[in-house]
């Protein structure tokens, strides 16, 4: 896929997912608020932090608002990336208060979801940056938001890994097993890229010592190592190393957490994938305050 293509594609699954959860949420409409709230009212809202992080969805809540009524007036006090304090002001918005009842819990939603995420991704940037390494998100994301998951990693100062099964080649254990070895994963993925004139990386899994050093001699971009020990990661990557500067990246995943990211950075890898930044989101606290005009 061609870059303007991906950036299109990207910007369709991110229109498309902002009208789905405004749909999702108010279906016939807001029953509440056409209830109980003139529907010429006037009115204004803000967001605060009720605790410190990393903002993340500033300006994905930029356009629900504008997906709810074009005429709401929003105002950034803090940008995506920016490290915001418990009480400080993100965002204003001003316009019809209705609409901005209807706006409320699904901008939220994104903006307490893509922010825990940057949050816990800049805890892991931070652990590793005198190290090499980069921290990188798996496809382990809510499905229908990958898009934020992954932006939100980004914002964080991480790094995305591929975004779908579209736009690399990843050799897993199931695609090795039905393969028969690894050596013949790896050069069915090869000849096909040559054959469809696809462009893109090739990375493989292995599991032991034994099937990098069969994935070593076929040349891939990338290798993961999945599930090594502390001990046993040390030595792959001194043997892959020893190699010369031709050998592909590595990347480790599996049983990393804050307790020993650091300890695995400085074995020299290149990538740590890490699946919690996504599947485990623990929201950072936001709220939204009304009052009229």
């Amino acid at each position: 896929m061609k870059s303007k293509d991906c950036d299109d594609f990207y910007e369709g699954c991110r229109a498309r997912a902002i009208m789905l959860a405004l749909e999702e949420d108010r279906y016939t409409g807001d029953i509440t608020t056409l209830a109980t709230i003139d529907s010429r009212q006037g009115g204004s809202a803000v967001i605060r932090a009720k605790e410190d992080g990393i903002l993340a969805g500033a300006e994905v809540a930029e356009q629900v608002f504008a997906a709810c009524d074009p005429k709401l007036s929003v105002v950034q006090h803090r940008r995506d990336g920016e490290r915001v304090c418990c009480g400080e002001i993100i965002i204003e918005v001003t316009g019809n208060l209705a609409q901005l009842l209807v706006a409320e819990r699904t901008t939220l939603n994104f903006l307490q979801r893509m922010s825990g995420i940057a949050t816990r991704t800049r805890g892991y940037v931070d652990k590793v940056s005198h190290t090499g390494t980069k921290i990188l998100d798996t496809r382990k994301t809510a499905p229908g938001l990958r898009y934020f998951d992954k932006e939100a990693v980004r914002i964080g100062g991480g790094t995305n890994h591929r975004f779908g099964l579209f736009d690399m080649i990843l050799i897993k254990d199931n695609h090795i097993d039905a393969s028969g070895s690894i050596a013949k994963a790896i050069h069915r993925a090869q000849r096909y890229c040559k054959e469809q004139k696809l462009e893109v990386k090739i990375e493989t899994e292995v599991r032991s010592m034994n099937e990098l050093r069969e994935a070593l001699v076929c040349h891939p971009d990338i290798i993961l190592l999945d599930n090594f020990t502390q001990e046993l990661l040390a030595e792959a990557v001194h043997y892959v190393r020893s190699h010369g500067s031709s050998t592909p990246l590595l990347e480790v995943s599996g049983n990393i957490g804050m307790h020993n990211v650091v300890d695995v950075a400085e074995t020299g890898v290149d990538f740590i994938s890490i699946g919690e930044l996504t599947h485990s989101v623990k929201a950072l606290d936001l709220s939204m305050t009304i009052a009229l005009v």
